[in-house]
C-alpha cells in the first residue's frame, strides 16, 4: 500500500541525514517508525475477560479485590 505523507523540513533533513547514516531508505525508515507505533498504541494484548477482572468472591462471600499492579 501506498502512501504520500508531507513533512516539515527540519524532520524532512532530520530523516534524510538518519538514513544516510543507517544505510536505510527513508520509506523503510517511515514503515519502521508507523509499524512501532502501531504495536505501542494498538489493541491491548490481554483479552477483554482479564482487563474486566475485578476479584474473586471468597469463602466467606465476600469479594477479595484483585492485587494491585506493580509499577
Amino acid at each position: 500500500m501506498n502512501f504520500n505523507i508531507y513533512l516539515d523540513d527540519q524532520t524532512g533533513q532530520q530523516l534524510n541525514h538518519v538514513a544516510k547514516q543507517e544505510g536505510e531508505s527513508r520509506n523503510a525508515l517511515v514503515r519502521q517508525a508507523v509499524s512501532e507505533w502501531l504495536n505501542r498504541h494498538g489493541k491491548s494484548q490481554w483479552p477483554d475477560e482479564v482487563l474486566a477482572f475485578k476479584g474473586m468472591v471468597s469463602a466467606t462471600g465476600r469479594l477479595q479485590p484483585a492485587e494491585p499492579a506493580l509499577e
